[in-house]
């Protein structure tokens, strides 16, 4: 029987469809949906005049043939990043296993810097603005995050630390007998929606024209968040806790917190250069606006 500060967890089938032999995973259909409403929400702000300025803007087909660069680098990224931060020993033992992603296992660092590289191999091949596709990441990338932590609590997966004096805490059914934070749905809430206002207000407020400013924005946003929400948030198992305990007065660090730290960096460096107008597009004399007469 669980305890009396606690909400049951409720019965979700992680299959989303099946037909026969073939099924969709609510995990697979959020990566698919928060790629489509990615795709959809940038070529819209792409046909937005307004936020873009001189700044060479992608063309539709470009955005047609990201998504693309993107779902590649995001999942080849998320797996290795996986491998590499949080369970080495156990796939250099056991190196097929890598290949064996049905079992789970992806970091959104990894597939953040795989998602990176895949935009800038892509504009080196269109002769685009790597900052550019950037930016125009950075303000659509929430959606996915969103209902990728919805469906890790679908999945059950990623639960939260022990909170049995939590009125809203749940036991999860591979989380033990103990209730603990839904820490996932508040990483959808700050990653996802937070994050996601946030954005939305940046570029209606500045738009493109400031290269490298929404994406500093957006690194920053989710290094703040990301930490905050490792608070609640329990741990990878073979890793634990890197320095002190769950006890906040003892730290508490982990691995997710301390990858933040250059993400947060990297987003005040990127801010601080775009605002100085570092990264601003230089104007050549010939697409420079012709003066206006002087008035008879």
């Amino acid at each position: 029987m669980p305890p009396l500060l606690a909400l049951p967890f409720p019965a979700i089938d992680p299959v989303a469809v099946a037909i026969g032999p073939i099924t969709i995973k609510w995990y697979a259909l959020a990566y698919i949906v928060g790629l489509l409403g990615g795709w959809y929400y940038a070529r819209r702000l792409v046909a937005a005049d307004r936020y873009w300025g001189v700044v060479r803007r992608p063309g539709l087909n470009d955005i047609d043939d990201l998504i693309v660069w993107v779902a590649l680098g995001v999942v080849l990224g998320g797996r290795i990043g996986y491998v590499l931060f949080y369970n080495l020993p156990l796939y250099l033992a056991d190196p097929i296993e890598i290949l064996a992603i049905r079992n789970g296992g992806m970091s959104f660092h990894g597939g953040f810097l795989g998602a990176v590289l895949a935009m800038v191999l892509f504009a080196r091949a269109r002769k685009l603005q790597a900052l550019t596709l950037l930016d125009l990441a950075a303000v659509v990338v929430p959606i996915g995050l969103f209902f990728g932590r919805i469906a890790n609590f679908v999945n059950g997966e990623l639960w939260g630390r022990i909170a049995p004096d939590f009125p809203y805490a749940v036991v999860f059914p591979t989380g033990g007998p103990l209730p603990r934070h839904p820490s996932q749905l508040y990483e959808a809430a700050t990653e996802g929606a937070l994050l996601f206002v946030v954005m939305l207000l940046a570029v209606r407020a500045q738009g493109f024209r400031k290269p490298g400013l929404m994406g500093g924005i957006f690194v920053l946003g989710y290094a703040l968040s990301r930490t905050f929400c490792e608070f609640f948030r329990e741990p990878d198992r073979q890793l634990g806790y890197l320095f002190g305990t769950e006890d906040w007065s003892t730290g508490g660090i982990t691995m997710g917190m301390v990858l933040c730290v250059p993400m947060a960096l990297v987003g005040l460096g990127a801010i601080a250069l775009a605002l100085r107008g570092t990264t601003r597009p230089r104007v050549t004399a010939a697409e420079a606006p012709a003066p206006k007469a002087d008035a008879a």
